[in-house]
């Protein structure tokens, strides 16, 4: 029984029906080429290829999976190894490891020629005769490990108190 399955797989689905499908065509193609294809060695670029993807894999798991491409290929070189940067690149991106991506800065404002600028008030003299007579505010970002954290601060000019 399930040699009948398998024989029928091979018609449906194995070289011969291919080989039929393009024999009309300009394609000529002799089924030895493809037996000979599948029997042949592997390139000296896949087995070199194969060796870069253990290296790159040890060195991404001991960094705990932050070091991207650039990264990578310094510390092959450093290791001895040389190879070129692109080709640390698409073995990467073949197996699929990247690097840690850091956020970019936000934009915090987004000028535009329509809005009206804030007048300065003050003139540019940050200097207060005493307590509560000028308050200024900041607003600003840190980055954390899980994104961006924003902060608002008022500060009175005199006493400097937040």
């Amino acid at each position: 029984m399930k040699v009948d399955f398998v024989d029928s797989h091979q018609a449906e689905h194995g070289v011969q029906p291919v080989l039929q499908a393009l024999q009309d065509t300009p394609a000529q193609i002799a089924p030895s080429t493809y037996y000979a294809a599948k029997t042949r060695p592997a390139s000296a670029r896949s087995r070199r290829d194969a060796e870069l993807i253990e290296m790159i894999k040890q060195i991404h798991a001991e960094n705990y999976g932050v070091y991207g491409a650039r990264k990578i290929w310094h510390e092959l070189h450093r290791r001895g190894v040389r190879v070129a940067r692109c080709t640390v690149e698409r073995l990467m991106r073949e197996i699929g490891l990247r690097g840690l991506l850091r956020d970019k800065t936000p934009r915090t404002t987004r000028p535009a020629a329509e809005t009206d600028r804030p007048l300065d008030l003050v003139k540019r003299d940050f200097t207060a005769a005493g307590a509560n007579q000028l308050w200024v505010a900041d607003l600003t970002y840190v980055r954390t490990s899980i994104g961006w954290v924003y902060a608002a601060f008022v500060l009175d000019v005199y006493s400097r108190m937040i």
